[in-house]
């Protein structure tokens, strides 16, 4: 199966979510939520995320999630993660009630196409404070790829994690998993890079890019969100419409991708030193906002 395949297929299966000008989403990628250990790469970011993501909910935004946000190739299982993130994902079950928070997997945390997975970890936790379960994500589903599609227009956005593109991501994520888990989470430690990772390997991520793009290109300039690569991108109109988010694990900052007023904007958070010598979180615009609809093919 060829990465067209592979992504012609999650575009076909992707759930259809309307929106329109007055629609807002934040979409963020690559969180890889950790233990808390020196692993965690998302552990430096946390207090940034949180922060970003309180202001995306008290503006009314929508949360997508494009793949890769736990970890689940250097931690055994949801709950060491769940644990050292409670703040976070008691921030997403407020989403979640609200049918505001749309969930895609990716490469790091492919055991979430399994929905009996999903329904045991995910559905709700034990609280000892109280002993007796409590629901967490209650009927949350995850989906390998969203189409965000305009009720007036009709103009679609396809949003996936990118892994398609990348055949050892994709169909070698198990061999993947077992090298980070017994060789490269502890080399991690004293900053050795894992080589499978396009995020980490210059070459691989410059073929992943290439062939989404040949993808977006046999598809008649389908617009497209990904992460994977970590790599944030933010094409002109006119350019192939392929847009990263990046990741939430750069050093000091996270990166996403805005839609709000029928527009698309690149955007930063990270601390940042007030002239008092106090930090302070705020949000930098890195890219546009551009209209969504300059990206519609007019030939």
């Amino acid at each position: 199966m060829s990465s067209y395949t592979r992504l012609d297929k999650a575009y076909r299966n992707a759930k259809k979510i309307p929106f329109d000008d007055s629609s807002r989403f934040i979409l963020f990628s690559d969180c890889h939520r950790g233990d808390n250990s020196f692993a965690d790469d998302f552990a430096n970011n946390r207090n940034i995320y949180f922060h970003a993501l309180k202001h995306y909910y008290n503006e009314g935004f929508q949360y997508c999630e494009l793949g890769d946000g736990d970890e689940l190739w250097e931690n055994l299982s949801f709950e060491p993660i769940f644990l050292a993130h409670k703040n976070v994902f008691e921030l997403m079950r407020q989403f979640h009630e609200e049918d505001r928070l749309h969930m895609i997997y990716g490469n790091h945390d492919m055991v979430y196409r399994n929905p009996d997975y999903v329904k045991k970890h995910l559905y709700s936790f034990f609280d000892p404070k109280d002993a007796k379960e409590k629901e967490l994500l209650k009927d949350l589903v995850y989906h390998e790829a969203l189409v965000l599609k305009h009720s007036d227009s009709g103009q679609e956005i396809f949003l996936t994690h990118g892994h398609q593109a990348d055949f050892m991501n994709y169909h070698g994520w198990r061999i993947n998993r077992f090298l980070v888990r017994v060789l490269w989470k502890p080399l991690q430690v004293w900053g050795i890079a894992d080589p499978t990772s396009p995020a980490k390997n210059y070459k691989e991520l410059i073929k992943v890019e290439k062939r989404i793009k040949k993808w977006i290109l046999k598809n008649d300039l389908l617009l497209t969100v990904a992460g994977h690569t970590h790599r944030p991108r933010f094409p002109e109109p006119g350019e192939i419409p392929f847009f990263n988010d990046g990741s939430c694990v750069h050093p000091r900052s996270i990166t996403g991708i805005e839609i709000k007023n029928g527009t698309i904007a690149l955007i930063k958070w990270q601390i940042a030193t007030k002239d008092d010598g106090t930090l302070q979180i705020v949000r930098l615009l890195l890219e546009g906002p551009q209209k969504i609809i300059d990206y519609i093919d007019e030939d």
